[in-house]
């Protein structure tokens, strides 16, 4: 069975075309991934709608994959705690191969369908978590076999795939298929599907967090205020919130830490 993702592009001769065409191209597929996510939108909201109630009870939301999945994975993961300045182990990323496997390819990392548990087990995963596979392909063995794992612990598991009917989407219980055809440059996922793949894990995670009250109308009143541009979000966000000059909103806002406590020890204490 030959997958979409593996079809050959629809363009030949790429050394031939001129830079502008090249480009061109490019930018006309890359513009078909968010009409794909948007066919998989009912998907991505069962897979959002378990992982919140999840977490809720005091789950976790763990991603394995290997290569490009897997780094789309770990980014999403460690984007997190920043953003919603939510603890480092509600969000994990796991990539075949380690960490080692983020910057430099791991030989055969990927075709070892025992590895997943074992690297799952070290976080001491369980049934109160979730598990989402991340595989542009959908044929990944250590992806599946970690899958396969979960589901026998009976842990919650999801899928982001772009091919149909592939063998990950048939081990997860809320799978996510993106079908993102033929690449650019024949073979190349980290192209259209990485696009899709990243698309889909923002709307998880950000969605998610939503949904556990780490968001006040549309600010991240809970992100860390770890650089210069980050304080100064927060303070613009205080000052809008509670009406203050600024610099009552940034003296609040180092005494308390975040957008959320500064605002709500200054409504406690207005009067």
């Amino acid at each position: 069975m030959e997958f979409t993702t593996e079809k050959s592009s629809y363009y030949n001769n790429l050394e031939k075309m001129p830079v502008a065409e090249i480009l061109e191209h490019m930018n006309a597929e890359d513009q078909t991934v968010p009409l794909a996510v948007a066919k998989a939108l009912p998907q991505i909201e069962k897979l959002v709608t378990i992982t919140a109630e999840k977490m809720k009870q005091g789950g976790r939301l763990f991603y394995i994959g290997a290569g490009t999945s897997g780094r789309l994975g770990v980014v999403d993961a460690s984007e997190c705690p920043p953003t919603f300045g939510v603890p480092a182990d509600w969000v994990v990323g796991i990539i075949a191969g380690g960490d080692v496997a983020i910057r430099k390819s791991v030989e055969n990392a990927e075709d070892d369908p025992q590895q997943a548990w074992q690297d799952l087990l070290a976080y001491n995963i369980s049934d109160k978590d979730v598990l989402v596979g991340i595989a542009a392909s959908g044929t990944t063995p250590y992806v599946i076999g970690g899958l396969q794992m979960a589901t026998a612990h009976n842990i919650t598991t999801g899928c982001i795939v772009c091919n149909s009917g592939s063998p990950v989407a048939a081990e997860a219980k809320y799978p996510v298929e993106v079908i993102t055809g033929p690449e650019f440059l024949t073979g190349s996922t980290r192209m259209k599907a990485g696009t899709a793949q990243k698309l889909v894990l923002n709307m998880l995670s950000t969605a998610t967090m939503i949904q556990l009250g780490r968001v006040k109308g549309n600010k991240m009143v809970d992100m860390q205020l770890s650089n210069i541009k980050l304080v100064a979000r927060g303070t613009r966000m205080v000052m809008t919130e509670i009406g203050v000059d600024e610099q009552t909103a940034t003296d609040l806002l180092k005494q308390e830490g975040s957008v959320r406590k500064a605002v709500e020890f200054y409504n406690l204490n207005k009067n």
